[in-house]
């Protein structure tokens, strides 16, 4: 087997070794969810002065299941989510009603194979999705500024399509510094490492980051440790800041949200 041939097995076999692991894992988390009943009210289900519709937006030769949340009255900012790798759109309501009390629309969506989406997970398919998503939101929300959040597993796909695309700020909450070592730290040998593709190093792409970066994580966050979070921050310079939660856990932000938790976000995506 020459070089050539080697490289290309070594790839087809992290993209097939991803696809796997990330179908697995957002379906077993979805079911503990509903077993748990953690996720909230169908999107159905406003109140208000809160207005919340479904979309589906094209993305490729796929539709991405998608849902919008703005408040009633006019809208300061907006946001684009990209959730972790646990979430379907349906986990993020409670947040999205809380921006939006606070003036800020949203719009999450899922990737392509996960939830009502269409088609398989694939790491290059998440970051065309999320670029295909904050397309559609400049159009929902024109002349607003919009910054991107990215939770968990989103913050790698956050970072990797700021170049992409004219967000206003980028806002990364519980995330690592790249997505081998966030499965390192989750339990995975390092010698199986190179069975994953060595996507989404967010420490080597924030130095370059156009935009400023807020960085906040939980104090008791089990999945991520700390000091990735300040790596992070300490490579961003000037541009970024980070905020500690106290008390809070990795998913509390989408399961129980709550201000002390997301004042900070809204401080950020407001300010000039």
């Amino acid at each position: 087997m020459n070089d050539s041939t080697a490289r290309s097995f070594s790839s087809e076999m992290q993209r097939m070794v991803f696809s796997i692991s990330v179908a697995f894992t957002w379906r077993a988390f979805l079911l503990r969810d509903r077993l748990l009943d953690q996720i909230g009210k169908t999107p159905s289900a406003s109140v208000p002065g809160i207005l919340v519709s479904r979309h589906s937006i094209p993305s490729g030769a796929h539709r991405l299941d998608a849902c919008f949340v703005r408040p009633s009255r006019p809208k300061r900012a907006a946001i684009l989510i990209c959730h972790g790798i646990g979430e379907i759109v349906d986990h993020w309501l409670a947040a999205q009603n809380l921006l939006a009390a606070n003036g800020i629309a949203s719009l999450v969506f899922d990737y392509t194979g996960y939830g009502k989406s269409q088609g398989n997970a694939d790491w290059q398919r998440c970051e065309e999705n999320a670029v295909s998503a904050f397309a559609y939101l400049e159009a929902l929300v024109p002349a607003t500024p919009i910054s991107v959040l990215g939770f968990s597993m989103g913050s790698g796909i956050a970072t990797a399509i700021l170049r992409r695309i004219p967000a206003s700020k980028l806002i990364l909450c519980s995330a690592f510094t790249s997505f081998r070592e966030a499965a390192y730290v989750l339990g995975l040998p390092r010698a199986l490492l190179p069975m994953l593709p060595p996507i989404w190093r967010n420490i080597d792409s924030l130095p370059c980051c156009p935009v400023p970066v807020l960085i906040v994580h939980c104090d008791r966050d089990r999945a991520f440790p700390l000091r990735m979070a300040s790596e992070l921050a300490s490579v961003c310079g000037p541009n970024g800041d980070l905020v500690v939660v106290l008390n809070h856990v990795h998913n509390e932000a989408f399961y129980r949200p709550q201000m002390s938790y997301w004042s900070n976000v809204v401080r950020k995506i407001l300010s000039a």
